[in-house]
């Protein structure tokens, strides 16, 4: 019987070796750790995992493992998730909408800090410990995201003042916390917002506790790395401007930004036909947010025996593999003119947001996660 190793070398190794037929991610371990603990490194504050971009166990444990102790949870069941992997994990449920169950759930699990967006929202929380956190979720009409996070949860500047006026009259921790939208790159967005959360707490005559700037850090979607270090630099910054020396301390909730870039997908050509592609896999299930975010660049097409195809690009249609013909990516990827039925497609960076929204329409969707130390495209240059 032959056996396969628990880690392979890298994504190349695995597909020259097995040549699956179905989706299969490749996960770093190695990568996720590193990036979590660049983001301990340089954020100038609490760094909170977005559990909501991939609550995968090994996920968890890995940033557990980098030193990742809080986490930012949206449910009862993202909490359940994080108890299971570290039972001491501080959590922060800033999911601003909730029911009274989930609110008596999140009592009950020890929650830290609250964020809320309106006076009811507010009220729903009823009698919670003298001290507790609320964080009052900010909203600006501010451009840089890939789409505006803004347009469903926040208080206007408005709003925002007096619900942080009577946060403190309650006798909880007045914080401040915001969402510049996802895959954002632009610095100015976090920007705009600090300056806006230090105006609305002078008009509040609140000191805030705690500045939560949300998450919204990009995972790399292009040749370049986003750079993240700048973001963070921009962030101290910008505090230190807007509110001097009694600023306050930083929180951040990095989803997409920690973990996307630990997990390539790898898909296999159905069909080549009349100027379009078919893939094992689409729109309902791991690739959702291309149908969102558009196409990314750095999609690798390889032969069954792992070769790089290196033809000329073709603009394709690309279908996935249901029956519903709404199944497919909303613009055309240029993909070599030489690629053929049983060929590979290696999707980067598709740790976030892709396993949590695949569905399993049509039988589809499920994929495999196979464990590689190594994630960098150098093997995968080679020719044959």
């Amino acid at each position: 019987m032959q056996t396969q190793p628990a880690f392979w070398p890298d994504p190349l190794s695995h597909l020259r070796r097995t040549m699956p037929d179905d989706p299969v991610f490749y996960h770093s371990p190695q990568a996720l750790q590193a990036r979590a603990r660049f983001f301990l490194d340089r954020f100038p504050g609490l760094v909170t995992y977005a559990v909501k971009a991939n609550d995968r166990a090994e996920v968890l444990d890995n940033l557990v493992a980098a030193g990742i102790d809080s986490f930012d949870v949206a449910s009862p069941a993202e909490m359940a998730a994080v108890r299971r992997v570290k039972p001491d994990a501080v959590l922060h449920y800033h999911n601003p909408i909730r029911t009274p169950s989930e609110i008596a759930e999140g009592r009950a699990q020890g929650v830290a800090s609250w964020s809320v967006d309106c006076m009811a929202e507010l009220e729903k929380l009823g009698d919670l410990p003298e001290g507790s956190e609320i964080a009052v979720r900010l909203k600006l009409a501010v451009k840089g995201g890939a789409y505006d996070f803004g347009s469903k949860f926040g208080a206007t500047p408005d709003e925002a003042e007096a619900l942080l006026r009577e946060v403190a009259r309650r006798g909880w921790r007045a914080s401040v916390t915001f969402h510049p939208g996802t895959q954002c790159e632009a610095a100015e967005a976090w920007a705009a917002y600090i300056g806006a959360a230090a105006e609305v707490a002078e008009r509040a005559g609140v000191r805030l506790h705690r500045l939560n700037v949300g998450g919204g850090f990009p995972g790399r979607r292009g040749a370049e790395a986003p750079d993240l270090g700048a973001i963070f630099d921009r962030i101290a910054a910008e505090t230190r401007k807007a509110f001097g020396e009694d600023a306050p301390a930083h929180v951040c909730e990095p989803g997409r930004g920690m973990v996307a870039d630990s997990f390539h997908l790898a898909l296999r050509v159905r069909a080549v036909r009349n100027g379009a592609v078919f893939l094992n896999d689409g729109i309902y299930g791991n690739l959702t947010e291309l149908r969102d975010l558009g196409p990314m660049s750095g999609i690798r097409a390889l032969s069954p025996e792992g070769h790089a195809r290196h033809a000329a690009p073709e603009a394709r249609i690309v279908f996935g593999p249901t029956c519903d013909s709404l199944d497919r990516l909303p613009e055309p990827l240029p993909l070599p003119a030489d690629l053929a039925e049983g060929d590979y497609l290696l999707f980067p960076s598709m740790g976030a947001y892709s396993q949590v929204l695949a569905t399993q329409f049509n039988g589809y969707g499920a994929a495999r996660v196979v464990t590689v130390q190594d994630l960098s495209g150098a093997a995968l240059d080679t020719g044959g």
